[in-house]
């Protein structure tokens, strides 16, 4: 499905119920997760909290409940038709778990909803586009920063718009960004955590880049463990292979910063594609959303990305 457009989900209304669970650790705060509950109730959205959403790490404390009750949540929130859309609460470590167990013939593939989330969710993110074919938002966790101070905050805001109406998101704009390579370029957004997508290479839910455009970003990695990540993208076999172009997020508390930015320059700067760097999207930054799936022009020379599709469909019922 490399290169290919994928299947649109719905946008939300008011009225339309959502999941709320955990696919990977525990909520930290659940003052916070009642605050993101508030914040999707104050433009409509009525959720149902599932139990791995509460789970306090009954397996490990690392692990929202157990690899069976994480993929048990998941599948019943990507196949009953009373949760128009599934918003992770956080994410942390154990998403590869969870999709470990997963049987995907139990999901529909042509019955797309909208799964929102970013850092470890990356996993699973990139398993909808792989097994379903299904558009996704790589977008903030309503137990997180950015989701749970309120409906007021830029990244939930940023998020509700291309939730509840698409149509008004034509572009991404990213003034603050810096062009490492110059140029435009036309392609399928994919990407996320740059660990993430690494730690699924080999697998059967890895999606390579061909003819996309990339995002990538991380947090919490020195400098040397931020190389052998680009190495290994840029060594797996047919990862990288006709590339469209990339996109650079945010590399906090990752060291130095200017040796970070070295680093994305010399791993990425001699692909031949145009290269945008230091967007607002990613950990510790108020961040816009990033879909995945959709057909979009890269201009690394004025740091815009447009949509070329809406990004998610119009409701027909």
């Amino acid at each position: 499905m490399t290169g290919t457009t994928l299947l649109r989900p719905p946008a939300l209304r008011p009225g339309d119920t959502v999941a709320v669970l955990c696919g990977s650790s525990p909520v930290d705060d659940q003052d916070h997760l009642e605050s993101g509950l508030r914040a999707l109730n104050s433009v409509g959205l009525k959720s149902e909290v599932f139990a791995t959403a509460r789970d306090t790490g009954s397996m490990y404390p690392y692990l929202a409940g157990t690899d069976a009750e994480r993929a048990e949540d998941l599948t019943r929130a990507l196949t009953d038709p009373r949760y128009a859309g599934v918003l992770l609460a956080c994410g942390g470590y154990g998403m590869q778990r969870t999709l470990e167990l997963v049987d995907w013939s139990r999901i529909d593939a042509a019955a797309p909803k909208v799964v929102v989330g970013y850092s470890d969710v990356t996993a699973l993110l990139e398993a909808l586009a792989a097994k379903l074919g299904w558009v996704s938002l790589f977008g903030p966790m309503v137990a997180c920063g950015g989701f749970w101070e309120g409906p007021d905050e830029y990244d939930f805001r940023q998020l509700m718009k291309l939730l509840c109406t698409p149509g008004d998101v034509r572009q991404l704009s990213f003034p603050g960004a810096r062009t490492l390579v110059p140029g435009t370029a036309e392609g399928v957004t994919l990407g996320g955590t740059a660990t993430l997508l690494t730690a699924s290479l080999g697998t059967d839910t890895s999606y390579p880049a061909r003819d996309a455009i990339l995002f990538l970003e991380d947090v919490d990695e020195l400098p040397f463990r931020l190389d052998r990540v680009f190495t290994q993208i840029r060594r797996a076999k047919d990862y990288l292979d006709g590339v469209a172009g990339i996109v650079l997020g945010t590399f906090t508390e990752c060291g130095d910063p200017a040796h970070v930015d070295r680093l994305l320059a010399e791993r990425f700067g001699d692909l031949g594609v145009p290269v945008l760097a230091g967007v607002d999207i990613g950990h510790n930054t108020a961040m816009q959303t990033y879909p995945i799936g959709v057909r979009a022009r890269l201009d690394a020379d004025r740091g815009t990305l447009t949509f070329l599709d809406q990004v998610l469909a119009e409701r027909q019922d």
